[in-house]
């Protein structure tokens, strides 16, 4: 049995190996530690074996489906009024049309320099970083601004005024082996073109991957229904959906058969859905809710837009521990969230470096601007990450099934386990796209005076500079280390609890840990190495 005091000696490995200089990630800031760099990953390491320490004394209960503080936002007439409003949301939906719209113009139309058009600047940082931390630490706003739900939505609308058929969708049965296969292959797609593609900010291309995603997508709904494709095939949906569980917000709603798709687990003990958008907006046309209003000593039954429907203030992460049954596709795009975000750090260190060096010599006379020695290396690491990740985290997951011999095979721990990855790969993506996002996304100050490039001044900013001082090289590693840290502290208490409520017994579900620690710990000093790595040397 693996003991939490044998993890020292394997977090001492490499210290002296770590000692170097660490840049800030998009800065080409240089910052000198205080201390070795192999001082600050073995530190982290072991703050995150000793909360397993604190962890596994101190909690005990397991993770029921809805056990745990919340607030309905939607409890009182005003706040629902306002909130589920067509006033509100019809014109953010119809904004966010118009934003997609104007991106692709900008792509096509624009200045064909990156740096003086709107659409590599919004799409690649605005709203791909920006979104993703938005969904994590607030809600799942995708689920409201989603384009392509809200053209859907109003071409049906229209098509229903003009037509008897009643949907615009053709309602094909979804093969049910699919699951979430084609959201993860989409999702693959887009981190090949953000990390390898090499005209990935060429606006021109840009707005043509757009465009031809924006067919897909509609015709996907109108194939499948709009619900369906979003749910299983749309890979932003999916993937926001997924990093939203850890956000203080959720959604809830009944009667669950407006939605036929929901497994019974998603379900909370009053029948509600939780988590699902999908339930969300459908239900707001199949059901009704009475409320009972005080008046003249009795009470009156009032009609609403809607059903019974909930969006509550909830804690941070506790969603990531509910039961649910997790199949092998839900299983691959959260290690490919994982794998691929770092592979994108990785593929920025020197380590890295040598492999395009020597891809390069083995292949000289392959120079094409697209296809070349860098792509074909970039392509095969990305690809090779997934399934190493998956092929170690199924490892862990077989001695995890030695340890407590249990029924269950290491394949369904794996997929047990795989959500309380998502808060280490919310911390990475967070510690690595930061400072992207804070100098790099200012841009959009001056672009939002000339989108085009065309020499405009709209709202007198297009002479704004960049302010590189916003977060120093100090402070952006130390948010680094903390937030890795964290992130991986946050995962050891969500796989305790998850481990409680799937063994029952308190020494079973600690000993089951132990595999899960180790490869916390591991993966916590990985990180925080990558993110430690000089990106400009």
């Amino acid at each position: 049995m693996i003991r939490p005091k044998v993890l020292l000696p394997l977090l001492m490995v490499g210290v002296m190996l770590l000692a170097q200089p660490v840049y800030a990630h998009g800065f080409g800031e240089r910052y000198d530690l205080p201390v070795p760099l192999g001082y600050y990953v073995v530190g982290a390491g072991l703050a995150v074996a000793l909360s397993f320490v604190v962890l596994g004394f101190f909690v005990r209960g397991g993770a029921g489906p809805s056990g745990y503080p919340r607030y309905n936002l939607l409890k009182h007439r005003t706040s629902r009024a306002i909130l589920t409003s067509p006033l509100l949301i019809v014109p953010i939906k119809l904004a966010s049309v118009c934003l997609l719209g104007l991106l692709i113009f900008a792509g096509f139309f624009g200045d064909s320099d990156p740096s003086d058009n709107l659409a590599p600047t919004f799409i690649w940082i605005i709203w791909w970083v920006g979104m993703g931390f938005f969904v994590a630490l607030v809600g799942n706003l995708w689920a409201l601004v989603n384009p392509w739900a809200a053209i859907y939505e109003g071409v049906e609308w229209l098509y229903r005024r003009f037509s008897t058929d009643g949907s615009l969708s053709l309602n094909e049965r979804y093969p049910e082996g699919w699951r979430m296969w084609p959201a993860a292959v989409t999702f693959f797609c887009f981190a090949w073109v953000e990390n390898v593609y090499s005209e990935n900010d060429l606006p021109a291309r840009i707005s043509l991957m757009v465009v031809a995603y924006s067919l897909l997508t509609l015709g996907g709904m109108v194939y499948f229904g709009k619900h369906t494709w979003l749910r299983n095939c749309e890979g932003f949906s999916v993937v926001f959906g997924f990093l939203s569980r850890f956000s203080p917000l959720e959604v809830r709603a009944a009667p669950p058969e407006v939605c036929a798709d929901c497994d019974d687990t998603c379900l909370d003990q009053d029948g509600r859905c939780i988590d699902c958008y999908q339930c969300f907006e459908a239900s707001a046309t199949e059901a009704w809710v009475e409320e009972e209003e005080a008046g003249d000593g009795g009470s009156s039954t009032a009609r609403q837009d809607g059903p019974q429907r909930e969006l509550n203030i909830r804690p941070y992460a506790v969603s990531l521990a509910r039961p649910e049954r997790v199949d092998s596709s839900m299983l691959a795009v959260v290690i490919l969230l994982l794998a691929t975000v770092t592979f994108d750090g990785f593929s920025a260190t020197s380590a890295w470096g040598h492999v395009q060096s020597f891809a390069a010599d083995v292949s000289p006379g392959l120079n094409n601007p697209i296809l070349n020695s860098a792509t074909i290396a970039n392509s095969i690491g990305l690809l090779l990450f997934p399934f190493v990740f998956y092929a170690v985290y199924v490892g862990f997951a077989h001695l995890m099934a030695r340890m407590v011999r249990n029924t269950l095979s290491p394949s369904a721990l794996a997929r047990v386990f795989v959500y309380s990855l998502i808060p280490i790969a919310l911390a990475y993506n967070i510690a690595h796209f930061l400072p992207l996002l804070l100098v790099a996304g200012q841009r959009i100050i001056p672009l939002a005076s000339d989108p085009f490039g065309w020499g405009w001044d709209l709202f007198g900013t297009v002479m704004y500079n960049i302010n590189i001082g916003v977060l120093g090289a100090r402070t952006v590693w130390f948010l680094s280390v903390a937030v890795i840290v964290v992130g991986h502290i946050v995962a050891v208490y969500l796989a305790h609890r998850i481990a409680m409520r799937t063994f029952g017994d308190r020494r079973l579900a600690i000993a089951s840990q132990y595999p899960m620690l180790l490869l916390m710990v591991l993966y916590t000093m990985v990180s925080l190495w990558i993110i430690g790595q000089p990106i400009v040397e």
